[in-house]
């Protein structure tokens, strides 16, 4: 019994510890160097494998694969997006097989592991823009998050099940100032 107890605990440990992008491909891809970098000095980095993140601005399947223009993101040493708000410009990455165009949409966070393979030129708005283009090895797409919108505790739901009572004039339990 105590075997089967530890068995599972280590499992549980294990399988927690997993990360987006496999470790091989890890270990390959360059994290340190700044996208604007790599966007100033694509000749230099060709064939370089990175790991990006991003937010997808469109998706498209050509004849070549499918085809993912994403605004960048910075990204951790384990692919994981740090801050999506902050961006150093646009790159593009084609998958030789298919990706869903209502799957893969606009709005949706990705990391890819992928080999840069030059650059390709495309119009934003009234401007030409020379994106880095990538050759996926890897990627992820992350989970769109949900928000829930939970009524709050005041009228009419100022007693949550199973009842908790608490002064509706002060801070309750779901309402108490931020611990500083």
């Amino acid at each position: 019994m105590k075997k089967m107890i530890l068995l599972s605990a280590f499992v549980f440990l294990v399988s927690s510890c997993t990360h987006v992008i496999s470790r091989p491909v890890r270990e390959q891809a360059r994290t340190d160097i700044p996208f604007s970098s790599i966007k100033g000095n694509i000749d230099k980095y060709k064939g370089t494998i990175f790991l990006l993140g991003g937010v997808i601005a469109s998706t498209k399947n050509t004849e070549e694969g499918s085809v993912i223009e994403a605004v960048q993101s910075p990204v951790d040493r384990y692919g994981t997006i740090i801050d999506s708000d902050r961006s150093s410009g646009r790159f593009m990455a084609i998958e030789k097989g298919y990706l869903d165009p209502l799957i893969y949409k606009k709005g949706r966070e990705i990391t890819i592991a992928g080999e840069l393979i030059g650059s390709r030129k495309k119009k934003i708005g009234e401007i030409e823009y020379t994106y880095p283009l990538f050759e996926i090895k890897e990627i992820h797409l992350w989970k769109e998050e949900k928000i829930y919108n939970s009524p709050a505790p005041y009228p009419p739901y100022m007693y949550r099940y199973p009842y908790w009572w608490y002064d509706p004039w002060w801070y309750g339990p779901y309402n108490s100032p931020p611990h500083l």
